[in-house]
């Protein structure tokens, strides 16, 4: 039988509704090969203790003829800041809730539990989600460790969400969870060349999620093909009782949005400033753009829209404010035995303890998130009203309603950089994830090729509520350009 760490989730279901393939045999199958495989890319933060007993539930269920639907017995890893209320931690990659656990599954956990996935274990990532050292390594947290490219042992992973991209990419799961305030999902997704898409705020609950800015968080499948991270979408998509912005959350079978023809008339949006910053980037991405041609989409060249450095300086006032509130909030519900029960405690945790947290890096953005005013300051409103003009009204609502566009398309990072764990992350001045971020709104990246061997993606950018459509056009492109090749063994990308 082909391996089953390398089919997709259809093919798993099918095999395993043939009887040609149990969910304990799977489980078996990815525990082994992140045995054999990670410690080459520590992508892994750890694997579920209950994953074997909760495999064997779902084989029973399976054999009794109650099948929960397309994720039956599909193991799937989730970021490690995403609560479970099991025997595995949530710690957020920091040494301050190393080994402490949730009181209760997260909205995510609970819906993937219910349609029937196995919990393999978590994914490690940066710490804080990236949000503590302006010169942070994607992918290095100081309970985990540093995250490694599935191409390029010496490149970055991209972060936040490093483990979920790296485990997606060489097969240690048939698919996984990051979550996104500005780039977490798709620049992982894009530097190993998977599949990230990046929700609508409001179509995924929060509950549970160690949180940056509830103006800007979703959590997002991230998966080697569109019909996959579409198959995972539709368990985790859907209202949040306890998270008010679900509300209009559109969820059910975002399958049915899988169609090859989708781009055939379409009026597709080439964002030319979020380009030119890389001229081996530049003709991966023109490639791109003729296979949007081929399949019968008509572009509408050379838009301009604020740029990364525009917005910047605003969003990272939300983020800062949202980021002191929504955490002190989530430590609070921690129990007793938590160290750190706001902000400032973890501040002072990582100064008690800085030869194990800050060996390499700072927390100077903690420490501007801890000085900032609150949800009511005159400041922070201000930040929040500038940061949705320059990506909604004059962003993307602007730029889809004066050409008559469908979405748009960029480039979504770099190829990826070279680890520095001294000077941080060296992105090479491209990347689009910040337009999608800000603005709240629906993106999706799509392998487009390669420069020297490391990937690069092409996102599709919506409006609100586009994440349906925007999957027709990113699998349309994904049939039509076929650019993915699977990494090959571990390896550097210098000698």
């Amino acid at each position: 039988m082909t391996d089953p760490t390398e089919v997709s989730i259809a093919d798993l279901s099918g095999l395993m509704e043939s009887g040609a393939l149990r969910c304990t045999d799977l489980v078996a199958a990815y525990r082994a090969k992140i045995e054999a495989e990670d410690g080459d890319f520590n992508a892994v933060a750890f694997l579920n203790p209950d994953a074997e007993d909760i495999a064997a539930t779902l084989d029973r269920e399976r054999a009794e003829g109650r099948v929960r639907g397309p994720l039956h017995g599909v193991p799937i890893l989730v970021k490690d800041n995403i609560a479970s209320g099991d025997k595995m931690m949530t710690s957020a990659g920091s040494l301050a809730l190393d080994g402490i656990g949730a009181p209760a599954d997260s909205h995510v956990v609970s819906r993937l539990r219910a349609a029937g996935a196995v919990l393999l274990g978590k994914t490690n990532l940066s710490e804080w989600a990236n949000f503590r050292s302006t010169r942070s390594s994607s992918g290095w947290s100081s309970r985990g460790g540093q995250v490694r490219n599935a191409y390029a042992t010496d490149r970055t992973p991209g972060g936040s969400s490093s483990g979920s991209g790296v485990a997606a990419a060489r097969g240690f799961c048939a698919a996984a969870i990051g979550t996104e305030t500005d780039g977490s999902v798709v620049s992982p997704s894009t530097v190993n060349s998977i599949v990230g898409i990046k929700p609508t705020v409001g179509m995924i609950g929060r509950t549970g999620i160690i949180p940056i800015s509830h103006s800007q968080d979703p959590a997002g499948p991230m998966a080697r093909t569109v019909a996959d991270a579409a198959v995972v979408l539709s368990a985790i998509a859907g209202p949040d009782a306890a998270d008010p912005v679900t509300a209009q959350a559109q969820g059910g079978d975002f399958t049915r949005f899988l169609d090859v023809t989708a781009l055939r008339g379409k009026r597709i949006g080439v964002v030319r400033n979020y380009a030119g910053f890389h001229e081996a980037v530049d003709v991966v991405f023109a490639e791109a753009l003729d296979a949007l041609v081929e399949a019968g989409a008509t572009l509408v060249d050379d838009l301009s829209l604020a740029l990364r450095e525009e917005i910047r300086p605003h969003e990272l006032i939300v983020m800062m404010t949202e980021f002191k509130v929504g955490l002190n909030a989530y430590l609070a519900g921690l129990g007793p035995e938590t160290p750190v029960r706001t902000l400032a405690d973890v501040i002072a945790f990582n100064e008690a303890h800085a030869g194990r947290t800050m060996p390499y890096f700072g927390q100077e953005i903690l420490l501007m998130a801890e000085e900032t005013g609150g949800l009511e300051d005159q400041v922070y409103q201000t930040a929040l009203a500038v940061s949705r003009r320059l990506t909604r009204e004059n962003g993307i609502d602007k730029a889809l309603r004066d050409h008559q566009l469908d979405a748009l398309v960029a480039p979504t990072a770099s190829a990826p950089w070279a680890i520095d764990l001294i000077n941080g992350d060296n992105r090479g001045g491209g990347g689009s994830s910040s337009l999608a971020a800000v603005s709240g709104y629906a993106s999706i990246t799509v392998p487009m090729g390669y420069v020297s061997g490391l990937p690069v993606g092409l996102s599709f950018i919506g409006g609100a509520w586009s994440d349906g459509p925007l999957i027709s056009l990113a699998h349309a492109f994904e049939q039509t350009r076929q650019a993915r090749v699977p990494p090959g063994p571990a390896q550097r990308f210098l000698p």
